[in-house]
């Protein structure tokens, strides 16, 4: 039996094919490439900066793809308690989800594929990234690996590797997509194909650029 996408297709024996090409699974991020949650992004974090006297331009211009206790021990105060100010900051975007979104087309690109050839990948907790999905009404996958998951977040490649392992299939014949700088350089460094979605980080040899996944004209 062939499940059948514009511009994805599944079968049980070869996997999932993408853009006229077979991989053995998808593996996606979250934020920026799943759904949109920027809006949510920009007020927890900017009312963090200013609590803690940080510029929240450059904050914002580096925190995206970054698990928020790696951004918390760049720019916060040298004493900062950081397991405190992530659980404060977990609770404050736990209890806003206004104005996420999902990317076009991403529900009916996963509706079609094997529950067993795709996971995500996110740098946000595990409760977090539960409450985001189900707020865009995108599924939980049965491959989800999260910021409490790797003991090294992006841009290492930890989650994209575990994740190819959980799957049980080669993280070379992984399809990543990803947007921003700190997970395309997570999955380049992993050894996986690479999908940017968006415009945040220039489009290298050989990889795949999309802003959305809707079928192609």
């Amino acid at each position: 039996m062939i499940t059948m996408w514009k511009g994805a297709a599944l079968t049980k024996m070869s996997g999932p094919t993408f853009r006229g090409r077979n991989y053995s699974a998808l593996l996606f991020d979250m934020d920026g490439t799943l759904l949109d949650s920027s809006a949510v992004v920009k007020r927890v974090w900017t009312t963090w900066a200013a609590r803690h006297g940080v510029d929240a331009t450059e904050l914002l211009a580096t925190i995206h793809g970054v698990r928020a206790e790696d951004t918390i021990r760049r720019f916060g105060p040298v004493d900062v308690d950081v397991a405190t100010e992530a659980a404060f900051l977990h609770q404050q975007e736990m209890a806003d989800v206004e104005g996420i979104v999902p990317i076009e087309g991403a529900g009916a690109l996963i509706a079609s594929l094997d529950p067993n050839a795709w996971a995500v990948v996110t740098s946000a907790p595990r409760s977090l990234a539960q409450a985001r999905l189900r707020a865009v009404g995108l599924p939980i996958p049965n491959t989800l690996v999260v910021a409490e998951d790797v003991e090294r977040g992006k841009p290492e490649p930890e989650g994209y590797l575990r994740a190819a392992a959980l799957l049980g299939v080669p993280i070379e014949e992984c399809l990543v997509f990803e947007d921003s700088p700190a997970g395309v350089a997570a999955a380049k460094a992993a050894g996986a194909h690479v999908a940017v979605v968006g415009d945040l980080v220039p489009v290298g040899d050989g990889m795949i650029s999309i802003f959305n996944y809707l079928p192609q004209e």
